[in-house]
């Protein structure tokens, strides 16, 4: 009966083997890339309930919208979110562009808790949905409550695939650095491979952003910063900031549109996305540990990559026409998969394609959203 249970056992041990030989084969190892990811990735930036709707051209029209564009709330568009709710089928969706980079780069990880993320909410049923979303992407979100605002919100105007995005900030706007050095958040600071912000947080806690980025570049941490929209290098405070930020930047993402307002914000006579970038990656650097790595996304044309004087270009895989949902957090998806591979230390190449496939998987769904696990996704 003896030798009956351990043949037994022997042989299931043998088929478990085939079996995780012809997974690692088909998909790579996880283990080696994946230990001792807790915490690895933090993010830091602005929270919002996204209220994502598709509408038509008359409302883009009465609030001055563009598609493509990304701008900040002014008195005139505040009208714009309860309209949205009474005229059109919204659905609510966690946003804010670091915040979906952080989970779309979980959600590639499939660690529970490789990556943190700061930010400063209300408190309201808004907060409460944001907070039940992290836990269930395995995101560690330490939010700064401010009992006195409103957890910030997004509309979302959706016409033919492509989006308008107006953020009211409200309680997002108000992020502090006490926050930041709460010995918790330090802890989590300290623990943290990869820090990334969108530009959207220099309109709201420069000094929390410096403070990472002088961090990440005194413990040799790799620091990344997103371009995020033309207005961050066209309103001269904004822009002063992040070239502030620029020496501690490791990693700087873009799409065409940003890097070509980013040259006219230099005064560059040029509008040829390969030269800015090889530009930008040749300002001067606080650390001499590496250089740095500039990635301009260009839609469904090749992705450019500047890094030590070259150019590298990555064709995209088009995602058919009919498949086409949302563009809405694409760029935010791309920077999240690049993301999700850097800070298990792959290379540019592969961090290219990992963004990629999750911007193709979002583009196909609406919002920000993916399924459970990023199925046909094979580790190099």
């Amino acid at each position: 009966m003896l030798r009956s249970a351990a043949a037994l056992v022997r042989r299931a041990t043998m088929s478990t083997l085939a079996f995780s030989s012809r997974s690692l084969e088909q998909w790579g190892d996880p283990r080696s890339t994946m230990a001792g990811l807790e915490g690895a990735l933090l993010g830091a930036g602005n929270p919002l309930l996204d209220l994502s709707a598709v509408v038509d051209e008359a409302l883009l029209k009465k609030y001055g919208l563009e598609l493509g564009n990304q701008i900040l709330a002014e008195e005139k568009h505040l009208p714009l979110y309860k309209e949205l709710e009474e005229s059109f089928q919204v659905e609510y969706i966690a946003g804010g562009a670091t915040q979906n980079t952080i989970r779309v780069a979980q959600w590639m990880l499939q660690v529970p808790g490789a990556t943190t993320y700061f930010g400063c909410v209300g408190k309201d049923h808004y907060a409460d949905e944001l907070k039940k979303v992290a836990a269930k992407d395995g995101v560690q979100a330490h939010y700064m409550v401010d009992e006195a605002t409103p957890t910030g919100t997004c509309a979302a105007c959706i016409v033919g695939g492509e989006r308008s995005l107006v953020a009211n900030l409200a309680a997002a706007n108000n992020y502090k650095v006490d926050h930041l050095r709460q010995p918790e958040n330090m802890a989590c600071l300290e623990k943290a491979r990869v820090i990334y912000s969108a530009g959207f947080f220099i309109t709201v806690s420069p000094e929390s952003m410096l403070t990472m980025a002088k961090h990440a570049c005194e413990n040799d941490k790799t620091y990344c910063l997103n371009l995020s929209a033309p207005f961050i290098c066209e309103v001269p405070p904004f822009k002063k900031t992040l070239m502030e930020l620029m020496p501690y930047v490791d990693y700087l993402f873009g799409n065409e549109n940003e890097a070509r307002a980013f040259a006219k914000s230099e005064g560059w006579e040029t509008e040829d996305v390969e030269e800015i970038a090889l530009r930008i990656s040749r300002f001067g650097k606080a650390s001499g540990v590496r250089p740095r790595t500039v990635v301009i996304t260009q839609g469904a044309d090749p992705t450019v990559v500047a890094l030590g004087g070259r150019i590298q270009k990555f064709p995209v895989t088009r995602v058919p026409a009919d498949k086409l949902v949302d563009t809405n957090g694409a760029g935010d998806a791309f920077v999240g998969g690049f993301l999700s591979q850097l800070v298990c230390g792959k290379d540019v190449a592969e961090c290219v394609r990992a963004g990629s496939y999750a911007a193709g998987v979002i583009v196909q769904r609406s919002g920000c959203t993916f399924p459970d696990k990023p199925f046909g996704f094979a580790w190099a």
